[in-house]
C-alpha cells in the first residue's frame, strides 16, 4: 500500500507551514533573542564534519531548555503558574538533537509533556511559551489549554492531549498528508514507557507499518510511568524496542543520557526513515530528574535513585566535555547570556493581562467556509442531464461520495471493509474501482488509530470521510472524536474538517452491539456537529454539507433507511439548508419534532390522528442535531402551544431531553400542556424481534402515547 503515500494531488490547501502563526510575529515588546539562539537546525554534515560546533549548538539549546524548565518550576512554586508543571529536566539530550535535526519546514511532530525544548526550537519566541504557562492574554491558546498541552498546528506541531497514546494517530495522518503532497516529510510521535502499554500505540504502529508511513515512534523510557516502575508495566524479558518486530518494522535503542551518541543515532534513524518511507520504533533510555510533576516528591523511588540520576545527567556531562576544549569562560558566557535573556522575557510576560473569557463559545467551532463550487448535477459530469435520479437512501449517499471524490482532490474515504467489499451496507460499493486505493481504502480493525489518522489528515489540508461499520464501534474512538477532534479548534485555533459516517439505529434485529443511537452521547461534547437525514435527498445534501464544513461532523445514517424505497434526488443549490429543520406537515394542534427513521413513523402517526381524531399536528424533521437551529420549531410552538418530541434513542438522558428543556424554557408561559417525550426503553437493545419491537417506538405505541396525552 506504499502507493497511498505518493499520489501527489493538486490540493487547494495552504503551502507547507501554513499561514504565519502568532508564534511567528515580530512583537517589538519581546526581547530580541541572542544570536546563539538563531540556529534552530542541525544538518547531518555538520554533525560529522564540525562536531564541536554541532555539540555547542546542542549544548546551547539543552541549557536553555533546562534553565527555562527550572525557572517555570520556581514560578509555579511562587503561585505564578497555575495547574501543575511537568518538566523535561534530564530529557534534553533526546529532544534537543531530534528537534534540531528535524526539517521544521515539512516534518510533523507531536511533543509530549517532557518536550519543552522541542517547542522552543520548533517555533516561537520564549515570551509566547511563557505566556502559555502563565495562562495570560498573550497565550497562543488564549489560555484555554494548560502549559505544555499545546502545539503550533500551522507549523505541523500537533497539540498534545493527556491520552498520550492517542497522539500517535494524528501524526500518522499529517505525515501521510505531507507525502501525498509530494513532500519527503518524517513524522515524530512521542510517548513514554507507560504510554507504550496503551492500545492506541499498538494500533498506530500497525497502521504505520501497513501504510508504510515514514514515522519515528519515540519511547521516552525514563523507567517510571508517574510512580509505576517498568517492571510493573511489562514483561522484562522483552525490551520495548523489540516490540517493533511484531509489526514488521525496525527497532532501535539509544542512550539519551549521552548527547553526542544520541544525536548520531537519531541522525541515522531520521535519514533512514526519510529515505525508505518505513516507520522505526526508537526506545530512548532517558532520565526524569524530578518527579512526574511539580507535586510529585518521588518518595516511591529507591534510596539513592535521585543521586544516580544526577550522576547520569547529560547536561553537565556535555558541559564538562565542551569546557575542556573551549574553556570555562566561553561556556559560562553562553550560560550568562541565556540566563539574562530568560529573565528579561519573564519580566515581559509576567505582567501581561489576564485572559478575557469573551469569545470562548464562538470559538468552539471554526467559522463557516464559503460554499464549494460544486458541479450543479447529482453526478459530476457537466454534460449529463440535470434531471433528478430515483435513488435509495444508500444510493444517494454513494452518489454524494462519488461527487466529493470526483470534484475534490483533497478528499479520501477510509474505514473497515469499504473498499473491495463496498462497506457493511454496500454504501461505498464501486468507489474503489472508480477512484483507486489511494482515495478509497480499507483501514485495519483499529477505530481509534484510524480516527486519529483521519484527524491528522484533516489538520494538514486533506478532507477525510471515515465510515464506521456500525455506530456502536465508534465508541472505540471516543477519545479521538470527543477529546481530540472536537476540542481542536477551541484549544489550538486549528480547523479539523472531518466527516464521520455512523450507521445507527435498530429495528433490524442486530442486537445490542449493532443497533445503538448515540447522538446524545457524542453531541453532548462541545465541538462536534451532527446531521441525521431521513430521506434520500437530505442524505445526498447532508454529505455535501458535512464535507465542506471546517469542523468534525458526525453523519448519523439509520440502517433501516438505506433501502426503504426510492425517491427522486435532484441537485439542490440550497443543500446547506439540511442544517435546519424541515417542515414535513402543517398543523395547529401540536408541534411534533423528530429526526431519522422516526420521521417516517411520525408521518404515519400524524396521518392517523388527522383521520381518526381530526387533530392536525405540525411535524418537523430536525435534520441538524448540532448546532441546533430551532427557529421554525419555536414559531410553530408559539402557534400550537403543545410540544411532542419523538426519537429512537433511550428516553433517560436522550436527545429529546435537551429539546424539551430548550423549548420548554423559552415557551413555558405559553404552553397549553406539559411537553411529551417519546423514546425507547431504558434497557440495552434486545435481540429477538418481539423484544426489540417492545423496546423501540413504533406507530401504534406513539399513537397510544399521544392520545393518552391528549386525553
Amino acid at each position: 500500500m506504499a502507493s497511498l503515500l505518493l499520489s501527489s494531488e493538486n490540493l487547494s490547501s495552504c503551502p507547507p507551514g501554513g499561514p504565519p502563526s502568532a508564534l511567528e510575529r515580530l512583537d517589538t515588546q519581546f526581547p530580541t533573542p541572542p544570536d546563539i539562539l538563531a540556529a534552530r537546525h542541525l544538518l547531518p554534515a555538520e554533525l560529522e564534519k564540525n562536531t564541536d560546533a554541532a555539540l555547542v549548538r546542542i549544548f546551547v539549546w539543552m541549557h536553555y531548555a533546562r534553565t527555562v524548565d527550572n525557572r517555570i518550576l520556581e514560578l509555579f512554586r511562587q503561585g505564578l503558574v497555575k495547574g501543575t508543571v511537568t518538566g523535561g529536566q534530564g530529557n534534553e539530550a533526546l529532544i534537543i538533537p531530534l528537534a534540531l535535526l528535524a526539517d521544521k519546514g515539512i516534518d510533523i511532530v507531536s511533543f509530549s509533556h517532557r518536550g519543552l525544548g522541542g517547542h522552543l526550537i520548533w517555533s516561537g519566541h520564549l515570551c509566547d511559551h511563557l505566556n502559555q504557562y502563565f495562562a495570560n492574554a498573550g497565550s497562543p491558546t488564549k489560555a484555554r489549554e494548560g502549559n505544555v498541552h499545546r502545539g503550533d498546528p500551522s507549523h505541523r506541531s500537533l497539540p498534545m492531549i493527556s491520552h498520550l497514546g492517542a497522539m500517535c494517530g494524528p501524526v500518522l495522518g499529517s505525515t501521510d498528508s505531507q507525502r501525498r503532497k509530494g513532500l519527503k516529510a518524517v513524522g515524530f510521535s512521542f510517548f513514554g514507557d507507560g504510554g507504550s502499554s496503551t492500545g492506541d500505540v499498538h494500533e498506530a504502529m500497525n497502521l504505520a507499518s501497513l501504510l508504510s508511513l515514514p514515522v519515528i515512534f519515540v519511547i521516552e523510557n525514563n523507567q517510571y510511568a508517574y510512580s509505576t516502575p517498568v517492571r510493573e508495566q511489562y514483561d522484562q524479558r522483552v525490551e520495548l524496542w523489540q516490540r517493533a518486530a511484531g509489526y514488521g518494522i525496525e527497532g532501535r535503542v539509544v542512550d539519551a543520557t549521552d548527547a553526542e551518541a544520541c544525536a548520531r543515532s537519531l541522525c541515522a534513524v531520521i535519514q533512514e526513515v526519510r529515505g525508505t518511507s518505513r516507520p522505526i520504533l526508537v526506545e530512548a533510555r532517558t532520565l526524569r530528574l524530578r518527579g512526574h510533576a511539580a507535586y510529585d516528591t518521588g518518595d516511591y523511588l529507591p534510596a539513592g535513585a535521585f543521586e544516580e540520576f544526577a550522576r547520569r545527567d547529560p547536561l553537565p556531562r556535555l558541559r564538562t566535555r565542551l569546557a575542556a576544549g573551549l574553556g570555562e569562560a566561553r561556556i559560562a558566557g553562553i550560560e550568562a547570556e541565556l540566563g539574562e535573556f530568560i529573565e528579561r522575557c519573564i519580566k515581559v510576560s509576567l505582567p501581561t493581562a489576564r485572559p478575557d473569557p469573551a469569545g470562548m463559545e464562538a470559538d468552539v467551532f471554526a467559522p463557516p467556509a464559503p460554499p464549494i463550487a460544486w458541479v450543479p448535477r447529482v453526478g459530476s459530469d457537466p454534460s449529463a442531464p440535470a434531471s433528478p435520479e430515483t435513488l435509495t437512501f444508500a444510493q444517494a449517499i454513494n452518489k454524494a461520495l462519488r461527487k466529493v471524490l470526483s470534484e475534490r482532490p483533497e478528499s479520501l474515504i477510509i474505514g473497515q471493509d469499504i473498499a473491495t467489499y463496498g462497506g457493511a451496507f454496500k454504501v461505498t460499493e464501486g468507489l474503489l474501482k472508480d477512484f483507486g486505493r489511494p482515495r478509497v481504502f480499507n483501514a485495519p480493525l483499529a477505530e481509534s488509530a484510524t480516527t486519529g489518522y483521519a484527524i491528522g489528515l484533516a489538520l494538514n489540508g486533506h478532507r477525510p470521510i471515515e465510515e464506521f461499520q456500525f455506530a456502536d464501534f465508534a465508541t472505540e474512538a471516543m477519545t479521538q472524536i470527543t477529546l481530540n477532534a472536537a476540542t481542536m479548534r477551541f484549544r489550538s485555533g486549528a480547523a479539523c474538517p472531518l466527516v464521520l459516517r455512523l450507521p445507527c439505529g435498530g429495528g433490524l434485529t442486530f442486537g445490542s452491539f449493532h443497533s445503538q443511537e448515540l447522538e446524545a452521547l457524542f453531541l453532548s461534547m462541545p465541538g462536534i456537529k451532527g446531521l441525521y437525514p431521513s430521506t434520500p435527498q437530505d442524505a445526498f445534501n447532508a454529505v455535501l454539507a458535512a464535507f465542506e464544513d471546517p469542523n468534525p461532523v458526525i453523519l448519523f445514517e439509520h440502517k433501516a433507511l438505506y433501502r426503504r424505497g426510492k425517491q427522486p434526488v435532484a441537485w439542490d443549490p440550497n443543500y446547506r439548508d439540511v442544517w435546519k429543520p424541515r417542515l414535513v406537515r402543517a398543523g395547529d394542534f401540536a408541534t411534533l419534532l423528530t429526526y431519522g427513521e422516526m420521521t417516517h413513523v411520525a408521518e404515519e402517526v400524524c396521518e392517523y390522528l388527522a383521520t381518526e381524531y381530526e387533530v392536525s399536528i405540525e411535524l418537523f424533521d430536525l435534520r441538524g442535531l448540532a448546532p441546533l437551529s430551532l427557529g421554525p420549531v419555536e414559531a410553530s410552538l408559539g402557534k400550537t402551544g403543545r410540544l411532542i418530541v419523538l426519537h429512537e434513542g433511550r428516553l433517560t438522558h436522550g436527545f429529546g431531553a435537551e429539546l424539551v428543556a430548550r423549548l420548554g424554557e423559552a415557551h413555558f408561559g405559553s404552553l397549553k400542556a406539559p411537553p411529551l417525550r417519546i423514546g425507547s426503553l431504558d434497557i440495552p437493545v434486545p435481540f429477538a424481534p418481539e423484544l426489540e419491537a417492545a423496546f423501540r417506538p413504533n406507530r401504534d405505541k406513539v399513537i397510544a402515547r399521544i392520545t393518552e396525552w391528549m386525553g
